[in-house]
C-alpha cells in the first residue's frame, strides 16, 4: 500500500509531466464520478478545497445545501496509463465532506470506512478479494451498446473461440501499470462473458479497486471497439454476472476463520461471522442486487444462489467456504453483482458478520448436496429460506431489518430506499415484448 505525502504527489506529478488530474469519487449507486482540474490547481485540491455541487449528484442532497467538498485520499494517487503520455492524466479517489469539515453521511465511502474502524477497534483487520465477471459485447454502426456477439465460447475455452482474448490481455496489462496483481482470468461460462481475478486486500483499497477495474475495463474495451458491461443479465437463458465477495478477518497477523482442532478446520469466530451474514442477507439485497435485472440472474439453473445456504464441502450455496485453510481461510459471499456499489456491499458483510461475532450466533448445518438439484420439498423440509426474487422483494426486506438501516445511516437509507422504490414502480408499468408475445394473440 501506498504512503504518500502531499510533498510526494507534487514531485511525482512534476517528475512524471502529469498535466491533469481527475478527483473521483463514487455516487450512491455505484457510479463513479470525477472533476478534472489541470495541474495550477493541485495544491488546491491537495489542501481540501476543491468544491462541487452535491445537488446534483443523484442521491446526494438538496439544492439549498448543495456546497460539498472533495477530499483526496492520497494513497490511491495512479497514472492513467491509457491517457497520451505527453501531458498525463492521473486520478486521485476522495472522500466527500460537507462544508462544515465534516465528513458527507451521504458518502459509500466514508460507510465503509466507518465500519472498519470499529472493526480495528475490535482488533480486525478485514480483506477482501473480489471476482468481477462482465460481458463484452459488439456495438452498433453508431458506436452504441448492443448484446450482440460472434464468439460461442465457454468456461475456459481459449482463441479461437474466445474472440474477446485481446481485449481481456489489454485489460489486465492497464491494471498491472496501476499497480494491481491480477491472479488469473478466463472465458466465463455464457458466450461473450468474462472474468479477471485481482489479488485481495483491504477493503477500502479492494473498494476502490474494483471502482477502477470496473473504468478500466469499459475504457479498454471501447478501444477495441466492444462494449464492456457489468449488467447482472444482459441475456436470458445464459448465466448472469456476478461479483462473488470473498472476506477473511486478521488478529494480531493471524486468520480468526481457523482453527486446526475443529473437525471443518473452522473457528468459532468463522461460525458466527457466517450466521451473522444468513441472518441479515435479505436485508442486504437491496444493495448487493440493487437493479430489476439482477433478480433475473438470482433464479434456479444458471449456478447462481437463490437460497439462503452455506457449505465447506460444496459450491453451489449462497455462502461457500472455499478449501483452503491456514492463513487462506475465507468466506465466499456470492449473491452480490458488479452493478452493486462495492463500499455499501463490504459495509454490511463486515457489519453482519461482526454482529453474528459479538451476538455468537450459530448457522444452521451446511448443506452437502448439490444445491441446484434440490427440490422444494426438500428445502422446506430442511427449513431453508430463500433470497428475494425481485427488487420490490428486496426493498421490503431492507426495510424490515433495522440493523442493515442503522449501518447505512439515516440518509443513505431513505435516498437508497426511495430510488429502488420507484425503479420497481417504472418496471411493473412497462409492458414487455414476452407480454405482447405470450398474451395479445391468447386473449
Amino acid at each position: 500500500m501506498n504512503n504518500y505525502t502531499k510533498q510526494d504527489i507534487i514531485r511525482l506529478v512534476e517528475e512524471n509531466d502529469v498535466q491533469f488530474i481527475r478527483l473521483q469519487f463514487t455516487d450512491l449507486f455505484g457510479a463513479l464520478k470525477n472533476v478534472a482540474i489541470p495541474v495550477s490547481q493541485l495544491e488546491k485540491a491537495l489542501d481540501n478545497k476543491c468544491m462541487f455541487d452535491g445537488s446534483s449528484i443523484e442521491g446526494f442532497v438538496r439544492i439549498e445545501e448543495s456546497d460539498m467538498y472533495l477530499y483526496p485520499d492520497l494513497n490511491t494517487f495512479e497514472i492513467l496509463p491509457w491517457r497520451p503520455q505527453h501531458g498525463k492524466v492521473a486520478r486521485l479517489m476522495c472522500d466527500v465532506y460537507r462544508p462544515e469539515g465534516i465528513p458527507f453521511e451521504g458518502d459509500s465511502r466514508h460507510v465503509l470506512k466507518k465500519v472498519l474502524e470499529k472493526a480495528a477497534q475490535m482488533g480486525y483487520t478485514f480483506d477482501v478479494g473480489p471476482e468481477c465477471e462482465f460481458f463484452l459485447f459488439h456495438t452498433d454502426d453508431y458506436g452504441r451498446p448492443t448484446v450482440v456477439t460472434h464468439e460461442k465460447a465457454g468456461y475456459f475455452d481459449v482463441t479461437p473461440l474466445d474472440l474477446g482474448e485481446n481485449a481481456r490481455r489489454d485489460i489486465i496489462l492497464n491494471l498491472e501499470k496501476m499497480g494491481f496483481e491480477i491472479e488469473a482470468s478466463h472465458h466465463e461460462v455464457a458466450p461473450a462473458q468474462h472474468e479477471i481475478d485481482f489479488k485481495y486486500d483491504n477493503a477500502l483499497t479492494t473498494a476502490d479497486n474494483i471502482m477502477t477495474f470496473k473504468m478500466t475495463v469499459k475504457t479498454i474495451a471501447k478501444r477495441h471497439g466492444l462494449h464492456a458491461t457489468f449488467m447482472p443479465k444482459p441475456v436470458q437463458d445464459v448465466d448472469g454476472s456476478g461479483m462473488h465477495i470473498n472476506m477473511s478477518l486478521s488478529k494480531d497477523g493471524k486468520n480468526i476463520f481457523f482453527d486446526k482442532t475443529d473437525s471443518k478446520r473452522l473457528s468459532k469466530d468463522c461460525y458466527h461471522f457466517v450466521a451473522g451474514l444468513m441472518r441479515h442477507v435479505r436485508g442486504m439485497s437491496c444493495i448487493c442486487n440493487p437493479l430489476v435485472n439482477s433478480y433475473k440472474r438470482l433464479v434456479p439453473g444458471y449456478e447462481a444462489p437463490v437460497n439462503i445456504a452455506w457449505s465447506a464441502i460444496n459450491r453451489s450455496p449462497l455462502i461457500r467456504i472455499p478449501a483452503a485453510r491456514g492463513a487462506g481461510t475465507r468466506v465466499e459471499f456470492r449473491s452480490p453483482d458488479a452493478a452493486a456499489n462495492p463500499y455499501l456491499v463490504m459495509a454490511l458483510c463486515l457489519a453482519a458478520g461482526l454482529d453474528g461475532i459479538e451476538n455468537e450466533l450459530m448457522p444452521p448445518e451446511q448443506v452437502g448436496n448439490n444445491m441446484y438439484q434440490m427440490t422444494e420439498e426438500q428445502l422446506e423440509r430442511m427449513r431453508i429460506g430463500e433470497l428475494p426474487r425481485t427488487l420490490g422483494e428486496a426493498c421490503r426486506a431492507f426495510e424490515e431489518d433495522a440493523f442493515v438501516q442503522e449501518v447505512l445511516g439515516a440518509h443513505i437509507s431513505e435516498k437508497f430506499l426511495q430510488a429502488k422504490k420507484k425503479e420497481w414502480q417504472e418496471y411493473n408499468k412497462f409492458v414487455s415484448q414476452w407480454e405482447i408475445d405470450e398474451y395479445l394473440y391468447k386473449f
